[in-house]
């Protein structure tokens, strides 16, 4: 194994905290080991809000760790660093700025004259496929064209570190595909001086096309739970044998629990009040229902393949297996997926025996919309403000994170007709149809 000199990249028991609206320190990520070494690409996946964005702006320079210590290149890291940089989700361009004055950007922060920064500016564009478009502005341009600006705009600066935030996932996939391509060949034929790639993604086909490691992140908090050796030259055919056994891997590495669920699909015992609850929507949620019942699948399918047969990606997928696996109308375990009796009778149900199906099953398996429930039955007028549930929730979870809970919780709560929500005065109450009173 190579020494601590060939790292690129070392964070060794790095955690990282935020604190309550009650003061309590409550964990985003926790005891991080991690290294980039020298010529290699690192994939790292994670559900939502596992802290893998943290994670990046920490190795970015952008934000410090609370506990442990970061290097880059055998050196303490306590700000950006001009070897290391990062490509976002968002594209993150001035829309006031040509194509070449954004590329030229970092390069004028660091210094460098007029004449070469836009020199190394359309070099940069040349070598990311955008010669010519230099005085364009981004609203004139495509979708993955913005992204390759985002993407030439890191690449002129000559970073030994590339840093990929999600960088693909905010586009179709065809041209997803065809920008990761264009960036693997880049470096496999070292037309580039990076020296260290690590991407963060929500696709596993992705970091299995890309990465000579794969990291699964565990959340609440998060930290490296497994890592996968991709031994397979590059560039690789996506419908090898090879490929998709590693594919199959690492979706059941993705979907294992840390504490088992049981035999009735209930969700496992860490599931709380302040659970981040994934952000699924109830029509997706039966999409999937439907689409597994249906034959050829007949309530049993591997994740891969029922992504093949929706044609949707993993990120749109990956909350709706969660949430079907909370609710108990399937079990996700292995890689694999299979409708429990109650999914099997949600599946063949009308609208109505759906909600009520859905509220029972909520009632029954989510802590938070018992809770709701029980506190609205407990006020003689059946409503409460929002105010109080998002401070239970924000004594597990940032402010915004506890939002995004408790606007899951309503919605499902909404479907299932076990509470009501009042959106303009952001208070909570009983239900008012006849299928959602209180027994």
């Amino acid at each position: 194994m190579n020494g601590k000199a060939s790292f690129l990249l070392d964070l060794s028991g790095v955690s990282k905290m935020f604190q309550t609206a009650d003061g309590t320190n409550r964990s985003v990520l926790e005891d991080v080991d991690f290294q980039l070494r020298d010529g290699e690409i690192v994939a790292l996946l994670g559900k939502s809000g596992s802290g893998k964005s943290t994670l990046l702006r920490i190795m970015a320079g952008l934000i410090p760790a609370d506990q442990g210590q970061v290097s880059y290149r055998g050196q303490p890291l306590y700000g950006p660093a001009s070897g290391v940089a990062m490509v976002f989700q968002s594209f993150a361009l001035f829309p006031w700025l040509t194509v070449r004055q954004n590329v030229a950007l970092g390069l004028e922060a660091q210094g460098v004259s007029l004449a070469e920064r836009e020199q190394r500016a359309e070099n940069a564009l040349e070598l990311i496929g955008l010669a010519g478009f230099g005085g364009a502005l981004p609203r004139e341009l495509s979708g993955g064209m913005r992204q390759r600006v985002g993407i030439a705009r890191a690449l002129a600066t000559d970073p030994d570190v590339l840093l990929m935030d999600e960088a693909f996932s905010a586009l179709d996939v065809l041209t997803g595909e065809t920008l990761r391509d264009d960036m693997l060949e880049l470096w496999d034929e070292r037309r580039i001086s990076t020296r260290g790639i690590l991407v963060v993604s929500h696709n596993i086909e992705e970091a299995v096309m890309m990465a000579d490691r794969i990291l699964i992140f565990a959340s609440d908090p998060g930290r490296v739970r497994d890592e996968i050796r991709v031994n397979l030259p590059r560039p690789r055919n996506a419908d090898s044998a090879e490929v998709r056994a590693l594919v199959d891997q690492v979706y059941g590495l993705m979907t294992a629990r840390p504490v088992p669920a049981t035999t009735t699909g209930a969700p496992a015992p860490e599931v709380h009040h302040g659970y981040r609850l994934p952000d699924a929507n109830v029509g997706r949620m039966e999409e999937v229902l439907e689409l597994l019942a249906e034959p050829p699948l007949n309530g049993r399918a591997d994740l891969p393949r029922l992504a093949e047969e929706a044609g949707l990606p993993d990120e749109d997928l990956f909350p709706a297996y969660e949430a079907l696996g909370l609710l108990g109308l399937a079990l996700v375990e292995h890689g694999d997926i299979t409708l429990t009796a109650d999914g099997r009778r949600y599946a063949g149900a009308d609208q109505q025996e759906r909600q009520e199906l859905f509220g029972r099953q909520l009632l029954a398996h989510i802590p938070l919309a018992a809770n709701i429930r029980h506190s609205l039955e407990q006020e003689t007028t059946g409503e409460l403000p929002e105010r109080q549930f998002l401070d239970m929730l924000e004594e597990f979870l940032k402010p915004d994170e506890a939002e995004r809970v408790l606007k899951v919780a309503v919605e499902w709560g909404r479907y299932g007709e076990v509470y009501g929500y009042d959106y303009h005065t952001g208070r909570l109450h009983l239900p008012t149809t006849p299928g959602g009173e209180a027994d």
